[in-house]
């Protein structure tokens, strides 16, 4: 006990308090630096903390809207939507990203590409949005990735709309398809409402009309668990569908012309002439539109873009073809117009033109004799119009032909329409530095040189001969309607003038049309009907030219290097209410291909006319 009180006795008690003063500052100082995290954390670092941790609860889930409808002029529906199934991921609440994508291609037996590992890193610093990577899954997926949901955590299904072409390759062309907006899409001012992940047209009315089409987005303010599961909805802003569009295409017309091609590449449309209305548009080879509704794969594109027939492009608007024996309608109305013949001018026809050292030849052989007007069209007597070219001389027939609506756009309502080419004496100066040839107006006299039209522009100008002479614009646009039927905007018919044609001198080229087609001789004879109520025109465009000798060895050229075939027809002869032209790429004549093809439409128009008027 003495010892113990010596030991203490000898302690020191400054060294205790030294102790305890060290003590005190580490305390002090570990307080201090407590306090000062805290009020980094809770100032400084506040505002944000509390909304990462109010993400990590509440999250903002966007609605897509439905896009409207597409219906045709008798009310079917042409477009709709159907749900599909997307699995989106959360970054922040997945953590290991790589681990979790493996587990759903695992789950899902993917091959690799179903998932975009890429697209799920792109966080663009909002760690708690939700980033696709993977759209259109099957039931059974769904399935899968539902029951497995505890082990994919910031794993969520999407039901979103799709679109559902009902026609497939027979509207292709005229309904278009749609895709996700592209970054570079977004760059540009026309698509500044758009977000990264929003569907938009990509062809077609569905491009045309996408500020129609579209709708807006909706949303809901949802509470989520840790790992992303739905608790409960605080609050919900519903979408708004987009406008329903009426087109003046019948379904079932559309039909009849896509049955009357068979396995022909071209083209046929018909078109109301009383108004302007297109009543159907084909053009062949065609695509299925549904393979873009949620990202078209890269062996498809491949096999589309490498095609040479040309599958994605729309020929009745942006197929350019030299009109062969069918501009010779512009070339007589000119002649007419100008005082340089009258129906009953006749120039004789041996069979050959002469033009300097250079012979032109008919597609006659021997000639047809001496011809007057109405039989030069009856017949398409080609030396009878190389005259009358030569007569006018280039740059006055282009007038005419631009009257008639040749060598710019008609307006219709898709986009990707091209112009066509009417040419000059200016143009050729400009495009080769070279000047016109007398020659040159020689071969375009007949449809061929440097002329270039496109389909829609060549039947809107028979059109305006059947209808005693108005030009109207194309329409394929009936209405505009919300899905309650309310009108939102309505396409009456528009006139764009009228053709620069007396009525005296239009009745004389319709009845030579009419000649065409119900005479003996006439180069329309295929559409000759019970009724005799077609007018028409035949056509054959070449796209290389032959040599006299080289005409017995048409059936072997190339498939690429032979002519095209073309016809363009109205009907009935008094008060036409349908017009069709065909045009059968590298079909050879006109009169035995073309017109075939336009045989099988006019009939089928009538016959649902009749059938429709009986209900």
């Amino acid at each position: 006990m003495f010892g113990n009180r010596d030991r203490l006795a000898n302690y020191d008690p400054n060294t205790f308090r030294k102790k305890i003063r060290a003590v005190t500052w580490l305390v002090l100082c570990a307080f201090f630096l407590l306090i000062a995290r805290v009020w980094y954390l809770q100032v400084v670092r506040g505002d944000n903390l509390r909304q990462r941790s109010e993400n990590n609860r509440i999250r903002i889930q966007e609605i897509k809207p439905l896009r409207g409808l597409i219906v045709d002029t008798r009310g079917d529906i042409l477009v709709d939507n159907q749900p599909s199934f997307d699995i989106s991921i959360i970054p922040e609440i997945s953590k290991d990203i790589v681990d979790v994508l493996n587990r759903l291609t695992n789950l899902c037996d993917w091959a690799g590409d179903g998932l975009s590992l890429e697209k799920a890193f792109l966080k663009f610093g909002k760690t708690f949005a939700p980033v696709k990577v993977a759209r259109n899954i099957g039931r059974d997926k769904l399935a899968v990735v539902e029951t497995n949901s505890l082990d994919l955590p910031g794993v969520g299904i999407d039901v979103v709309p799709v679109r559902e072409y009902i026609y497939g390759e027979m509207m292709a062309h005229l309904l278009g398809y749609v895709g996700e907006v592209t970054a570079l899409e977004l760059e540009g001012s026309a698509f500044s409402a758009y977000r990264g992940d929003d569907i938009v047209g990509k062809y077609g009315i569905e491009k045309y009309l996408d500020g129609f089409l579209k709708g807006r987005s909706g949303g809901e303010q949802v509470e989520v668990d840790a790992v992303g599961r739905r608790l409960n909805v605080l609050g919900r802003i519903e979408p708004v569908s987009g406008y329903n569009v009426v087109l003046n295409v019948d379904s079932d017309l559309q039909k009849v012309c896509w049955d009357a091609f068979l396995e022909e590449a071209g083209t046929a449309i018909v078109m109301d002439p009383r108004t302007g209305a297109v009543t159907a548009m084909i053009s062949r080879p065609s695509f299925d539109p549904n393979l873009f509704n949620r990202g078209i794969s890269g062996e498809n594109w491949k096999n589309l873009t490498s095609n040479p027939l040309c599958p994605l492009q729309n020929k009745a608007i942006s197929g350019q073809y030299p009109p062969g024996s069918t501009y010779k309608l512009i070339v007589a109305a000119a002649a007419l117009e100008e005082g340089l013949i009258t129906e009953k001018t006749q120039i004789s026809c041996d069979g050959t033109y002469q033009m300097g050292d250079r012979t032109f030849r008919c597609w006659k052989k021997g000639g047809h004799g001496t011809v007057d007007l109405h039989r030069a069209i009856v017949e398409s007597c080609d030396v009878y119009f190389y005259h009358l070219g030569d007569m006018l001389g280039v740059d006055k027939l282009a007038k005419y032909a631009e009257r008639f609506g040749f060598g710019s756009k008609t307006g219709v309502s898709l986009p990707g329409e091209k112009d066509g080419l009417v040419p000059t004496k200016g143009w050729k100066l400009r495009r080769f530095r070279k000047p016109w040839q007398r020659g040159e107006t020689t071969s375009l006299s007949i449809g061929q040189g440097f002329s270039l039209v496109t389909p829609l522009q060549l039947l809107r100008a028979y059109c305006a001969l059947a209808n005693g002479g108005t030009l109207y614009k194309p329409r394929l646009v009936k209405r505009i309607e919300t899905a309650d039927g309310q009108m939102i905007e309505e396409f009456p018919p528009e006139s764009e003038g009228m053709i620069p044609i007396s009525k005296e001198h239009i009745d004389i080229l319709k009845y030579a049309l009419w000649g065409a087609v119900n005479e003996p001789h006439g180069t329309g004879g295929e559409l000759k009907r019970k009724e005799k109520d077609v007018c028409g025109k035949t056509g054959t465009s070449q796209v290389i030219s032959l040599r006299e000798d080289d005409e017995g060895q048409k059936g072997e050229i190339r498939y690429r290097f032979r002519d095209h075939a073309l016809f363009v027809c109205f009907a009935p002869y008094e008060n036409p209410v349908v017009a069709v032209i065909v045009i059968v790429e590298h079909g050879g004549h006109g009169g035995s291909v073309s017109a075939t093809i336009a045989r099988r439409i006019v009939d089928g128009y009538f016959r649902l006319a009749q059938e429709r008027h009986m209900r």
